[in-house]
């Protein structure tokens, strides 16, 4: 009897080794996590959009560690050569259609003169919406309350105003309120009544310091100044600053920049581009 008591006691210890996930402790118990490859995205965006790209971008990879976010903020335009001429991007957003269909290939050929196909195709979305404002310094000396006032005072020379070039969005729909007044850019150039920046930081920055007596800048721009919007630019004045986003057709992580993109559309996102002054793109 004590014998079959022995061999029965053996078989029961041999059985619990086997299936050694029911003993508390035992080694068969430990799992390994799967640790996700880390990824770079470099994301190509609006000088406008710094603040709240950087904030967003740190919401993102606390809650995705393997991802890092670099950014490149500048001018779209600038942003656009730099990737015309091969520079790493994943996503670009810019401060305006024109920068976005000048490297779409499916954009009018009068506006992608060079042909450019840089654009991942089913990418491209509009994703916010921009207010054009005019912005005056502390005290408003000029005491400017609108666009009329700004257009009387660059026709007499009593005014210096603040734009961006050209090839910067911010100019591109200043330009087009010039248009709009009859008023010629270039003889108010030659006459030494306009001041140019490079990008909307550099026009806000202008106003800001009171160097100039007005600028033309986004509201979220003036909004982070602590400048005064004295008027908001109606759609018939310039159009509308929407902020086209999409994926670059180089990218190496396509499904990675995509999760951002989409991450950026979502409630949370959107919260802390409108406390910022933005809206979502309709």
């Amino acid at each position: 009897m004590k014998k079959l008591i022995a061999l029965l006691t053996a078989a029961i210890m041999a059985a619990a080794c086997l299936t050694g996930c029911s003993i508390p402790g035992n080694s068969a118990t430990t799992t390994t996590a799967t640790t996700a490859a880390a990824v770079e995205l470099i994301v190509f965006a609006a000088a406008s959009m710094t603040e709240t790209l950087t904030k967003i971008g740190s919401m993102y990879t606390a809650a995705h560690p393997s991802v890092t976010l670099t950014f490149n903020f500048d001018s779209s335009g600038t942003l656009k050569t730099q990737i015309q001429e091969g520079a790493g991007c994943d996503l670009f957003i810019s401060a305006g259609q024109k920068q976005m269909n000048q490297m779409d290939k499916t954009a009018d050929a009068a506006v992608n003169t060079e042909g450019l196909d840089l654009v991942l195709q089913g990418t491209r979305v509009n994703l916010l919406e921009n207010k054009v404002v005019l912005a005056v310094p502390k005290a408003n000396p000029k005491n400017i309350k609108n666009f009329d006032d700004m257009a009387a005072g660059l026709k007499d020379g009593s005014i210096l105003m603040a734009m961006g070039n050209s090839d910067v969005p911010v100019g591109q729909y200043t330009q087009k309120i010039l248009t709009y007044y009859k008023l010629d850019e270039a003889a108010l150039a030659s006459a030494g009544v306009l001041s140019y920046g490079t990008n909307v930081r550099e026009v806000t920055t202008q106003v800001s310091e009171g160097t100039v007596d007005c600028g033309v800048v986004y509201y979220t721009d003036a909004l982070s100044a602590g400048l005064t919007s004295v008027a908001e630019a109606a759609k018939d004045m310039c159009g509308q600053a929407i902020y086209p986003a999409a994926l670059i057709n180089t990218t190496t992580h396509k499904d990675e920049a995509q999760t951002f993109l989409d991450y950026l559309k979502t409630d949370e996102a959107m919260t802390i581009f409108k406390n910022a002054g933005f809206n979502a793109a309709a």
